[in-house]
């Protein structure tokens, strides 16, 4: 193999491992969603709901931050979730203009159930994996993530 045929094979397999994550990620996004539907709640409305069941009170402005949405966008969420009676808005004790989002015990119910499904989904998508194999993907995945966050874009 040339140089030149091995440069290429490199970059075709960065590529195609890009887009393999992307449409991992697409995909396992997709199947929840569909998962979710007879419960109501839309990708949009459980997203916001799972980093809420890691971080639950946080402020709207930070939520909207963590989760690379407008704080319009993320408001009208707020207000959807509201109105299902799975989050509610409270004030922070240390600066009362600061509004916080809190699941509600309804809320809870629903990441429940959520977990769940997503244990049964996993699952199925997992099958084939040994215990091992799993861990060690989670793993990496986990490393990848790390050099994400801690990339730096200059060196780009």
């Amino acid at each position: 193999m040339t140089d030149k045929a091995v440069n290429t094979a490199q970059e075709n397999w960065d590529q195609r491992l890009g887009f393999l994550m992307h449409d991992v990620s697409r995909l396992r996004r997709k199947v929840f969603d569909e998962v979710m539907k007879p419960e109501g709640i839309t990708r949009s409305q459980w997203w916001v709901m799972a980093h809420l069941s890691r971080h639950d009170g946080m402020s709207q402005s930070d939520l909207a931050d963590v989760l690379d949405l407008g704080r319009a966008a993320l408001g009208g969420l707020v207000d959807r979730l509201e109105a299902l009676g799975y989050v509610r808005r409270g004030a922070d004790e240390q600066d009362r203009r600061t509004k916080l989002v809190l699941l509600t015990p309804e809320g809870r119910a629903m990441i429940e159930r959520m977990r769940v499904k997503s244990d049964v989904m996993s699952e199925a998508i997992l099958q084939g994996l040994s215990a091992g194999q799993r861990h060690q993907l989670a793993d990496m995945l986990s490393l990848v993530k790390r050099n994400l966050l801690a990339f730096d874009t200059s060196r780009a």
